[in-house]
């Protein structure tokens, strides 16, 4: 049966980081210090609940006035923790994992950065309101430790206790001390009083003998970079999880599945290899999804994908600016690029996936004897697209050495300018400029900001994936890059070094088709160079 349910106001879904509160439970675990969510400080009103409201059981136990409808599920999280504040990606969040507390959607996975407020929603309230929703239900949770899980455990407890939670789900309550007989209460396991739910928690390889699993919640199953970078320990993962968690379900069971990631063969990673999936990107989704479909939501830090309706933030914001800006993530990109891509943006590699890595070389001071000075320019081909730019110059033994570069996703009215100035600080005295995606205008109007360079624009035609993959080794061979370049150009720095060998896994080709046109242009030459005759002294 469908029952609707009030819009939530701007007041009952306001306001802050997690503060130390009559209800709060032991500070989170390293990746979730996080405990933060809500409503930015000017009041906005929240979004709307769904349309479809919940399915909810109905029966003389349902613990729900016939009347009315549940809390929402940001509704339940502020009411029992008024000390959080959910900032509008939360507001997101909490209504996909209503949605799946519903049962609209069976199989989750959700990828966050750390410290974003992941394991408050799914691992600590989403369980209590699971529970308040259908007493019966038989949740586990699961972390890479026996010891984080019973900790996950007995914060769920000390909510099913409070009055706050008595307020929205009079009838499931647990065992105080030791009344009722006969009902257990560990830091492992609780059972609901007079209903056939609880819940257990269990560390990775731990057992689940003998006990039936209706929601399933997997938060963190690798400790750290050390474990998810160990094939042994990603084996031992996926061992358990087809062999313990899968062996636990029925035909009606839900999965949901949050983390940080680190590799792209960690547990999220073989699943979407394996199973069927899909982005989650509209509402629309939530209900429509095949039960055996996963639907995967990817909160980047920094903004790289194009808007969704979920995700609305355009390219390059901050997921919350007040807690981890632009300014700090762009610090940390720097110091790693390729753990930035996995941790931060849900977009893992393998360094021994990488087509170029940390592999290319640097320079302090140009050489003496210079041969040429020359640009070459890859225009964006779509909007979604980086401009790139890159002046160099050649020494007498063909060596290239990178002088500048511009690396813009801006529109072209603002790339037209920044290219020429590039041009001319550079003493770049002949540039190429592929004319494949309006390249031609680009030319021109390039030209005119720099009358003293020849510019030509010549149109691409060989296959890219071909030639950036067979290019790659002459490109760490012959190319320098100044000192600091990480520094300079930040993006192009992160793009070219988590570059990886399997072409249509990458995101952006651009700084790389551009490597590749240099070193062609530079080495055409020797290389139509014919053997003539061998002579010998």
């Amino acid at each position: 049966m469908t029952r609707k349910r009030k819009a939530a106001s701007a007041d009952e879904s306001s306001a802050g980081v997690v503060v130390p509160g009559p209800h709060s439970a032991e500070e989170p675990h390293s990746g979730d210090a996080e405990t933060a969510a809500a409503l930015p400080p000017n009041g906005e009103e929240a979004p709307p609940p769904f349309p479809e409201g919940l399915i909810l059981p109905v029966g003389p136990d349902t613990p729900f006035d016939p009347d009315t409808a549940p809390p929402s599920f940001a509704d339940f999280a502020c009411g029992v923790y008024p000390f959080l504040e959910l900032q509008p990606f939360h507001r997101a969040y909490y209504r996909v994992l209503d949605a799946f507390a519903a049962g609209r959607i069976r199989r989750l996975i959700v990828t966050m950065p750390p410290q974003h407020g992941k394991s408050v929603g799914a691992t600590t309230l989403l369980p209590a309101y699971i529970l308040g929703l259908d007493p019966d239900c038989r949740v586990a949770i699961a972390s890479y430790s026996g010891l984080l899980a019973s900790k996950f455990n007995r914060r769920v407890q000390r909510i099913l206790d409070s009055r706050e939670y008595a307020a929205f789900f009079p009838a499931t309550t647990i065992k105080h001390g030791a009344r009722p007989p006969g009902y257990i209460r560990t830091s492992d396991e609780v059972e609901i009083v007079d209903r056939r739910g609880g819940l257990l928690s269990v560390g990775r390889e731990g057992s689940l003998t003998g006990n039936r699993v209706d929601c399933f919640i997997l938060d963190d199953l690798y400790k750290d970079a050390q474990e998810a970078n160990s094939p042994l320990v990603r084996s031992n993962c996926w061992e358990w999880y087809t062999s313990v968690v899968r062996t636990r379900m029925h035909n009606t069971s839900r999965e949901l599945i949050v983390f940080t990631r680190w590799h792209e063969e960690d547990l999220i990673g073989e699943i979407l290899k394996r199973e069927p999936a899909e982005a989650l990107q509209t509402w629309s989704q939530l209900g429509t999804a095949p039960s055996d479909c996963w639907l995967h939501l990817n909160f980047e830090a920094l903004k790289a994908s194009p808007p969704t309706e979920i995700d609305p933030r355009p390219q390059g914001e901050a997921l919350w600016e007040a807690q981890h800006g632009a300014a700090l993530l762009a610090s940390k990109r720097r110091l790693d690029p390729l753990q930035f891509e996995a941790m931060y943006q849900g977009h893992p590699s393998s360094r021994e996936g990488l087509l170029y890595g940390l592999n290319f070389s640097e320079y302090d001071t140009l050489p003496h004897e210079i041969v040429r000075r020359a640009n070459y320019t890859d225009t964006a081909d779509t909007g979604d697209d980086y401009l790139c730019s890159v002046s160099y110059v050649v020494d007498a033994d063909g060596v290239i050495y990178l002088t500048d570069a511009v690396y813009s996703r801006e529109p072209m009215e603002l790339t037209e300018p920044m290219v020429a100035d590039l041009l001319l600080r550079s003493d770049t005295r002949q540039a190429a400029i592929e004319s494949n995606n309006g390249g031609r205008g680009f030319a021109r109007a390039v030209q005119a900001r720099a009358p003293g360079v020849r510019i030509e624009w010549f149109h691409q035609s060989g296959n890219k994936e071909a030639r950036i993959l067979s290019n790659s080794a002459t490109v760490l061979h012959l190319l320098r890059f100044p000192r600091g370049w990480s520094q300079l150009w930040p993006e192009m720095y992160a793009h070219l070094t988590t570059y990886r060998r399997q072409f249509r896994a990458n995101r952006w080709h651009d700084a790389a088709d551009v490597l590749t046109g240099i070193v062609e242009r530079e080495t055409a030459g020797r290389r139509s160079g014919r053997l003539r005759e061998v002579r010998f002294l």
